[in-house]
């Protein structure tokens, strides 16, 4: 493993680790069940370097920013290492946005590259606000058909220069990526992220989980999240491990990677790993009697030895049959991103498959605090990282209050937005909008939310005022968008939804009609956006000089009305 604090930049790093890990291999790309590709550190670095020569020539220079939507796939990384090799600034977008909000942001982050994959491609260029970001010169499309229209686009695969290209210094406070927490639709919130954000990131993540030439890491999160790129990119990389893609998500092919790869690590999102949980409980279920009895006496007897502290070498004996099913060789899950549920934790933990809790956002890297897979509590996420400060704002008798975080791993600031940095990081302490407190023993509790914010279980930030925009014209005098939980707050993350309130007009009733319009508003949008409940409201909406809805007021209003009553089914 590199010792990532002695780098400047991250692409330094990687370049080292490309040439000390030559013969290693870093990257395994599998759809279903088939294996499509197996680059060696040495075929990765080959690769690279002809697309960053292109880039080169192409008059890519340091500091120009670099968009890329894609799924996971080895070209991901060999895009953003090329990118980062030539002092870029990457712009990782989420493929699974719709081409209008995608062209919003390429036009916020004023890239002026984009790499993406052919299908996504031809999304993008019928959409009509493609205009919008004019400032895009060259778009890198892959795996595109032989004789297909490009449309403006050229072939990844083309587009490689032979030559050495210039390696391209940075400094650690030189923004490394913009990074998209939310604002899609409404106000663009892009994170600039620094080398130091990342290098100081990772190297505190080392010192709680240790990667090693030659494991493997399965990959299944979106690489455009901080998340990932970390965990399934930097850190493996920079350590001689594997990565492994897959191509496709159906649970039977996860399942296969695991006894085909000997994967060590993964990361997932709170819904996958509740989802795993369902599935084993069925197949557990399913046994017949007398192996299901065994099956839970070794599991109790598992969780009474393994309760200090997890052995897995002990529960791979008392439970081999499940160890194997995950190929015997797995470490730890790392859980993140949104709240989890302790006894989904625990159900794991029961097992002996250690589970690393973390809480994290991306105004602060990868994770902010982490539960220790040798010593994992299911009831907490953890101890702050090395090297990151969390306090307690105005704390509550109950020691409840805002967590606010310092430390190299905040964010620069938003990209061309002063005001809300200025309103986020206060004093050098980013201000997260989340209320929690410390245990006895220093370990993290969260309490649910102080900001008008949800972040579903698939790790998704929705900004209710992002939302509102499908709702504009609905024949009412006016209306918002609030998470519930910031209107009655409750101490639990949770069952976070979204709620529709409304300001009918004098004299104006709830009808059919209007449901049934508003229903057809909100079942346009994905499904972890949509609104789940209706609050009407008979008083006009409080407002500023610039007639701006005054949010925190509305909501102090709004709290005087029982939940259970108020708010009305769709």
């Amino acid at each position: 493993m590199l010792d990532l604090s002695k780098y400047q930049s991250i692409a330094a790093a990687l370049k080292d680790a490309l040439d000390q890990f030559a013969d290693e291999t870093c990257l395994i790309e599998a759809d279903r069940e088939r294996e499509k590709e197996r680059l060696t550190y040495r075929d990765f670095n080959q690769r690279a370097l002809l697309l960053a020569k292109a880039l080169q020539d192409a008059g890519f220079r340091a500091g120009d920013r670099a968009a890329i939507i894609m799924t996971n796939q080895s070209k991901w990384l060999i895009s953003a290492y090329a990118i980062l090799y030539c002092g870029g600034v990457m712009v990782p977008l989420d493929y699974k946005l719709t081409p209008d909000e995608q062209w919003q942001l390429l036009s916020h982050s004023n890239a002026t590259f984009l790499v993406t994959e052919y299908p996504i491609w031809r999304h993008l260029a019928a959409s009509h606000r493609r205009a919008s970001a004019i400032q895009v010169k060259t778009v890198l499309a892959t795996e595109a058909p032989p004789n297909a229209a490009l449309d403006g686009a050229q072939r990844w695969e083309d587009f490689q220069r032979r030559g050495e290209p210039a390696f391209v210094a940075r400094n650690r406070t030189d923004v490394a990526s913009i990074v998209y927490s939310s604002g899609t639709g409404g106000r663009p919130k892009g994170c600039m992220t620094t080398h130091e954000n990342y290098l100081e990131q990772g190297h505190a993540i080392t010192q709680v989980i240790a990667f090693d030439p030659g494991i493997r890491y399965l990959s299944i999160l979106p690489t455009n999240h901080v998340v990932d790129f970390m965990m399934g990119f930097l850190l493996p990389f920079t350590s001689g491990a594997t990565v492994v893609h897959l191509r496709t998500l159906r649970p039977e092919f996860v399942r296969d990677a695991f006894a085909r790869y000997k994967i060590a690590y993964m990361m997932l999102v709170p819904l996958i790993l509740k989802n795993l949980k369902k599935g084993m409980e069925a197949n557990f279920a399913a046994l017949p009697k007398g192996k299901r009895t065994a099956l839970n006496a070794l599991i109790q007897i598992n969780r009474a030895l393994t309760r200090d502290r997890p052995r897995v070498w002990l529960s791979r004996r008392l439970l081999g049959q499940v160890h194997r099913a995950f190929g015997g060789e797995l470490r730890a899950f790392g859980v993140g991103s949104a709240f989890t549920e302790p006894a989904t934790i625990q159900f794991f933990l029961d097992l002996g498959i250690p589970v690393a809790n973390a809480y994290g956002l991306t105004e602060a890297g990868t994770a902010v605090s982490v539960n220790d897979p040798r010593t994992p509590r299911a009831d907490t996420v953890g101890k702050p990282l090395p090297g990151t400060e969390v306090r307690i704002v105005n704390p509550d008798s109950d020691g409840i209050g805002e967590l606010a975080v310092r430390g190299k791993t905040v964010m620069a600031g938003y990209l061309d937005d002063p005001e809300l940095t200025a309103e986020t990081i206060v004093d050098g302490w980013l201000m997260t909008g989340d209320l929690g407190r410390f245990d006895a023993t220093g370990h993290l509790q969260l309490f649910g939310r102080k900001k008008n914010m949800i972040v579903t279980e698939e790790a998704k930030n929705i900004y209710p005022e992002d939302i509102e925009t499908v709702f504009e014209g609905l024949p009412v005098k006016e209306f918002c968008v609030f998470a519930a939980n910031y209107i009655w707050p409750r101490r639990s993350m949770a069952g976070e939804q979204l709620v529709l309130v409304l300001r009918l007009e004098q004299g104006q009733t709830l009808t059919d009609e209007l449901r049934l319009d508003i229903s057809a508003r909100n079942n346009r949008l994905l499904n972890y956006k949509r609104v789940h409940g209706i609050v009407l409201f008979n008083e006009d909406f409080p407002r500023t000089a610039s007639l701006k809805i005054k949010r925190n007021i509305l909501a102090e209003r709004l709290a005087q009305l029982d939940r259970a009553s108020a708010v009305l089914p769709l």
